[in-house]
């Protein structure tokens, strides 16, 4: 894990979320980017100028938040954008190769019944960058256990695991399974991959109308301090594909979220 994004939006946990990608960041020796984004539609005949004031703007508020972090001797650099955030996103994916971004819930001061406010969700929705989703006021920790939960076993791609991987290896993680079988699940869903059983020591089996459902069920009996999840089309925050936004009432934990990317289902 060589390169970690964080977007910095204007909440007042900016610097919160940015300390815990440091934290996390030491443990690997990786680059920390922040990333800040404007929209800027200046017409022709307008301020040429205009865009680069901005950005200078931004770069100025973004140093102003590196400034209260201990960055503990990590690169930590700056990107801005003019545009889109997930535009900027597979920009400088594109150019650096992200390996994890880490972000806070709600990256704004929205409504507190919200779990994933609207530029968090869009994150998760349209980019294919692994993230891990970070509530307000965590401190970073080694992870010691991590429930890893999903309805179909079937990975065409190891590599989508590496997240996980890189965190077990470096932590000694204990990773267990929780296979859950909702509705109208095909028999090829219950061949979990065998990258997933190499890294876990337990699996279960749980019958569910949705897998956050089984995640509630066996959540207090596993009692991590991490969940990872796949986001498929059809899967765990399928909900986003309706909308950004998550509600507290349809999804919420007090801890981290890795957000593991299937990019074909």
């Amino acid at each position: 894990m060589k390169n970690i994004l964080v977007p910095i939006g204007t909440g007042s946990n900016s610097g919160e979320t940015l300390q815990y990608a440091v934290d996390f960041a030491t443990a690997f020796s990786a680059q920390v980017f922040v990333m800040d984004v404007f929209t800027v539609s200046a017409k022709t005949g307008s301020l040429a100028n205009i865009s680069q004031k901005v950005a200078e703007s931004s770069k100025e508020r973004l140093k102003e938040v590196i400034e209260k972090v201990d960055s503990k001797d990590i690169s930590i650099k700056i990107a801005t954008y003019n545009g889109d955030i997930t535009d900027g996103l597979k920009e400088i994916d594109k150019e650096l190769g992200i390996d994890l971004i880490i972000i806070a819930p709600r990256s704004n001061d929205i409504k507190e019944e919200l779990y994933l406010g609207n530029t968090t969700g869009k994150i998760i929705k349209q980019t294919d960058i692994p993230a891990l989703i970070v509530p307000k006021g965590t401190v970073f920790s080694p992870f010691k256990s991590a429930l890893t939960a999903f309805k179909s076993g079937v990975l065409k791609k190891k590599r989508m695991l590496e997240p996980l991987l890189s965190i077990q290896k470096k932590h000694g993680t204990k990773v267990s399974l929780l296979l859950v079988k909702t509705p109208g699940y095909d028999k090829d869903d219950l061949k979990v991959n065998p990258s997933l059983m190499d890294i876990s020591e337990q699996l279960t089996i749980s019958e569910n109308a949705t897998t956050y459902q089984g995640v509630l069920e066996h959540f207090q009996s596993h009692q991590p301090d991490l969940l990872c999840v796949f986001r498929r089309k059809r899967g765990f925050f399928k909900k986003l594909w309706e909308k950004n936004t998550i509600l507290k009432s349809e999804f919420f934990v007090k801890i981290p979220v890795l957000m593991l990317r299937v990019k074909k289902d």
